[in-house]
């Protein structure tokens, strides 16, 4: 039997103790708060926090995984509190909701006992959330701790439809969960998906080839990466290292390592490249390295000028241009070779930006679909007849990945593709599908990045 707790305080309780949460948990809520209620993105708003604040290292990877990981796993965090509560979900004040999901982490996903993670998530809740509701939350996690995470779930292990199932045991939406059967058509695989993305990703850095080597990002305890040229994996912070900090550096997963890698091997007889999408930067700064070591000119376009200010800060020997890529024509430039990196869903990089998971819907993929294609027949347009196009996603999802390829080369018949396999490291396996690039996070280790090359003939 379930018994549901009420979100209403006993008459008269009060405390007459101020509320002293510690700083780490104080600190993992104002930025966990700030993700889920004001749209700041973890990748960003965390580490500032973190720079800013006076928390010693060990703390500092205490909010780390608090804030990510309750992040990755709230969707089955949820399931469990509306379980014990009284009312529908949304009516539950979210502050209360919140709190709750960091407990929750800490109490089955972390190594802190019961009674401290208990106590010191209700500290916080008196802080942020008031006394009253901080006596909810104490009896809501005291009810759900009297369980194991394998007893609450075991209902849920029951449940027929394996797309409700898998959402819930693995904390995806279910929409994500049905686009990875469209994909993998096999349940043991696509959840071996899901729970890859709620795999913690080590920081992997990038080396700008004539501002830095491999080699010295080994030369400092990095580990090389599996299939790029020019990646380590580390375990240290990035902002702590020199190379990274004075620009000669950077932070990039492998999958977009490869996707610039490919790029400059496919486009390598090509005269001038183009990353028709290039903000915030990290791949005009290795592509602008690449190009100026080959003797190629190279030109990055972004619609923001904010972002197009951080480009500006990693590229070398590169025209940038501010601007709608689906305009560039205006320019009266072509190019031999074309990056189109599109705005997407970005549901292949779930393990390092779990949030969105919870803020991408259905209705954004038909919106950046649209988008995309507009793009990607913007960039036939300045391509260089016997030109190279590189169409990329962060996703994998059909309708961003093959259905743009297939329609694209439908209604333009000034293209045709070309396959990827021949400009893949040699020991990049299973990585290829219907000619282009598909890597999986669960298979490669990289976020789950798309390629297509597409040839303008006429």
């Amino acid at each position: 039997m379930v018994i549901v707790l009420s979100e209403r305080p006993k008459s008269g309780a009060k405390s007459f103790r101020s509320p002293r949460p510690d700083a780490p948990r104080l600190l993992a809520y104002s930025v966990f708060s700030q993700v889920n209620r004001e749209g700041a993105f973890a990748n960003l708003t965390l580490p500032k926090a973190l720079a800013d604040s006076d928390l010693e290292t060990r703390d500092k990877g205490f909010v780390t995984e608090l804030v990510y990981g309750t992040l990755r796993m709230q969707g089955t965090y949820d399931w469990m509190i509306s379980q014990v509560i009284d009312r529908p979900f949304e009516e539950v004040d979210e502050s209360i909701i919140d709190v709750c999901r960091l407990g929750l982490h800490q109490l089955f996903n972390m190594r802190v006992p019961t009674h401290a993670a208990v106590s010191a998530t209700v500290e916080l809740a008196r802080k942020v959330s008031g006394d009253s509701r901080a006596s909810y939350i104490n009896a809501l996690l005291r009810k759900l701790s009297a369980q194991t995470l394998e007893t609450w779930m075991h209902p849920v292990t029951l449940l027929k439809d394996p797309v409700e199932r898998l959402a819930i045991l693995h904390s995806h939406p279910e929409w994500i969960v049905s686009a990875y059967f469209d994909l993998l058509k096999n349940e043991e695989l696509v959840e071996a998906a899901l729970i890859a993305n709620n795999v913690p990703a080590s920081p992997t850095f990038v080396a700008w080839p004539g501002r830095s080597t491999q080699q010295d990002l080994i030369d400092i305890g990095g580990t090389p990466l599996q299939y790029s040229l020019y990646g380590t994996t580390s375990v240290d912070i990035p902002t702590n290292v020199e190379l990274i900090r004075k620009r000669l550096a950077g932070v990039q997963d492998e999958g977009s390592q490869l996707v610039v890698q490919v790029f400059a091997n496919a486009a390598a007889d090509q005269r001038s490249w183009l990353d028709l999408c290039a903000g915030p930067g990290g791949k005009s700064a290795l592509l602008s390295s690449l190009a100026q070591l080959s003797g190629k000119s190279f030109s990055a376009n972004e619609i923001s000028q904010s972002r197009a200010d951080l480009v500006a800060q990693v590229v070398v020997d590169t025209e940038l241009w501010v601007g709608d890529g689906r305009d560039f024509a205006a320019h009266g430039k072509k190019f031999g070779a074309i990056l189109v990196d599109v705005p997407c869903t970005g549901i292949g990089a779930l393990r390092r930006r779990p949030e969105v998971r919870w803020r991408r819907t259905p209705k954004d993929l038909a919106e950046l679909s649209n988008l995309q294609g507009e793009l990607l027949h913007a960039a036939v347009d300045i391509c260089e007849i016997g030109g190279l196009i590189a169409y990329v996603t962060c996703s994998p999802h059909l309708a961003e990945t093959k259905v743009q390829i297939a329609s694209a080369l439908r209604r333009d018949s000034r293209i045709e593709q070309v396959s990827v396999l021949p400009f893949l490291p040699e020991a990049l396996s299973g990585a290829v599908i219907d000619g282009a690039m598909q890597l999986w996070t669960h298979v490669h280790g990289t976020d789950a990045m798309f390629m297509a090359l597409l040839r303008r003939v006429s």
